[in-house]
């Protein structure tokens, strides 16, 4: 904070001062100034078209961001410590479509040019996903945005607005369990305070998880007109324009448009696991890790019958038997160890059960007190009492 006489201070400023370069470099790296020049710099990439040095280079934060927010998700313990989740998801899918929109740009105005006519990136998941055949390519994208649409967020939405609907049918029975103990004392003012914020930030939570799932279907839908959008409209270019083939100009558009799908829809892809990890994550109180680890290593008898599965699976006749027997290997032993542990821990409770119940007999209440009387009662009316408390 400023203090008065520096607000007073009608001097010139320096490079140094509250006018210098210093303070505008500081200004523009502050939360909110960087936020809000993000956003417009998302709102510009819809419009202004890109390099495609700098379209690398945004395609990489893309991918990058993608995998953070799918590990945050994963390793929270409650959806509330995420609850950014819904603006982020707004803002990622942003950024996506202005990626597309601009890899679009690149790849009408320079496909004819070659492979690397809308960067590195795209041609290197062309080749990696396609392998030279755009053919493959294609059915490679439809059955990720199939993935994505039909499964993944349409599961995710449908826990989100069933999490958002009975959270919201909750609501006053819990409001009325933490009044009831607020007025019983166990608790406090500042914990019922707490308690009833952390309710409201659940009931929006889920309620706007319910309204950004349609962020991801709508991205997915965006996917697949932009990539039919660019395959039409680039061989029309190719053709009547740039005076290629037609089959040149359908193989090259499509494969660089393909591409450029294949590179956004992973992300969206991830992205959208991130949201389903999220939202399922009701319950839970822990890490997806540590609460899978748990659970499934609680039931030793549930992995040796895998394992038993596995084997006899693996005897028969046409069944490659080392996949099948490696399996039954694993879970046997991971089924015996868990086993063996759950037991030693059994036996050391029953152990301490044991000395507890024969080292420390419980004691008698002496006959006294139950004989025991008043030796001098008075009852008096509640109106009396004021009368009588000094």
């Amino acid at each position: 904070t400023q203090s008065v006489a520096d607000t007073n201070d009608t001097s010139p400023k320096t490079a140094e001062g509250a006018y210098g370069l210093g303070s505008i470099w500081k200004a523009v790296f502050r939360s909110d100034i960087g936020m809000g020049v993000g956003v417009i710099f998302l709102i510009v990439l819809l419009l202004v078209p890109i390099p495609a040095f700098l379209l690398d280079f945004l395609l990489a934060i893309s991918i990058t961001s993608s995998v953070l927010i799918l590990m945050t998700a994963l390793f929270t313990k409650k959806p509330l410590e995420f609850n950014a989740f819904p603006a982020i998801l707004l803002v990622t899918t942003l950024f996506r479509l202005g990626l597309n929109i601009a890899s679009t740009r690149l790849i009408l105005s320079h496909g004819h040019e070659g492979e690397q006519a809308a960067g590195d990136i795209i041609a290197a998941f062309a080749n990696f996903m396609m392998g030279g055949n755009f053919v493959i390519g294609v059915i490679v994208f439809i059955i990720l945005v199939i993935v994505n649409f039909v499964v993944i967020t349409k599961g995710s939405s449908r826990i989100a607005e069933v999490g958002a609907r009975f959270s919201l049918d909750a609501m006053p029975g819990k409001q009325m369990a933490i009044d009831a103990d607020l007025s019983s004392g166990l608790i406090d003012e500042n914990t019922a305070r707490s308690r009833r914020k952390e309710l409201e930030e659940e009931s929006n939570f889920f309620g706007a998880m319910d309204g950004a799932s349609k962020f991801v279907r709508g991205d997915a839908i965006a996917g697949l007109l932009i990539t039919a959008i660019n395959v039409v409209g680039g061989i029309i270019i190719g053709v009547l324009q740039q005076g290629l083939p037609l089959g040149e100009a359908a193989s090259s558009y499509t494969y660089l448009t393909v591409g450029d799908g294949l590179v956004s829809q992973i992300p969206a892809l991830i992205v959208s696991v991130a949201a389903g990890l999220l939202v399922s994550k009701a319950g839970v109180g822990e890490a997806a890790d540590k609460a899978l680890g748990r659970q499934f290593s609680g039931y030793p008898a549930g992995l040796g019958l895998v394992a038993a599965t596995s084997a006899i699976t693996a005897l028969l006749p046409g069944m490659p038997m080392l996949p099948f027997l490696a399996i039954a290997a694993g879970a046997g032993w991971l089924a015996f160890t868990l086993g063996r542990d759950r037991a030693n821990e059994r036996e050391k409770v029953q152990t301490a059960e044991a000395v507890v119940r024969d080292g420390t007999p419980a004691a008698e209440e002496p006959i006294t007190a139950s004989l025991v009387m008043d030796e001098l009662k008075i009852e008096l009316g509640f109106a009396l009492l004021p009368l009588v408390n000094e």
